[in-house]
């Protein structure tokens, strides 16, 4: 749900929101967490990441506010990073940004989350919905696109996750 009235950026910003919420050219838009499975979910997803990648250089994160655009930021449910950024507010576009869906979660909206996404640079967006134990990359080049191989993977560093471990 977004606001009826534009919020300035820097209430924005000096405002804690429980749980965030996504801020979109001066409105709040509200994201839909709070579930059991989709916490579980985005538990297990940023603590396969965690121990499997940070010892190659990544920095894993869980509803980090990520600056799209001047006017817009959002808040993936895990996001990766090469290195550690250096800031509390991504500015810089992470390497990985996995959206885990709600049961309330419209496509339209999703789409313009990836885009965001996308269109700052980061070059792989994971969608994962714990309802239909489905998944999907997005990638510039490529596209929104199922995956069928039970692997989600980046390419250049390559980072893989196994879907099987996710819906036990």
């Amino acid at each position: 749900m977004a606001t009826e009235t534009a919020i300035p950026l820097a209430q924005y910003l000096s405002t804690a929101y429980e749980p965030d919420c996504d801020y979109v050219d001066g409105e709040i838009e509200a994201r839909n967490v709070g579930e059991r499975t989709h916490a579980r979910l985005q538990l297990k997803v940023g603590s396969y990441l965690l121990t499997h990648y940070e010892s190659a250089g990544f920095s894993v994160f869980t509803e980090i506010r990520v600056r799209v655009t001047p006017s817009r930021f959002r808040i993936p449910d895990v996001c990766a990073t090469i290195g550690d950024p250096g800031e509390e507010v991504l500015t810089k576009p992470p390497f990985l940004c996995v959206e885990i869906l709600s049961p309330e979660d419209r496509m339209s909206r999703l789409e313009v989350r990836i885009q965001d996404y996308l269109q700052m640079g980061v070059p792989n967006v994971w969608v994962v919905d714990p309802l239909t134990r489905q998944a999907c990359l997005s990638t510039a080049a490529d596209g929104l696109r199922e995956i069928k191989t039970g692997v989600l993977q980046t390419e250049n560093p390559v980072v893989e996750m196994p879907l099987a471990g996710l819906w036990g």
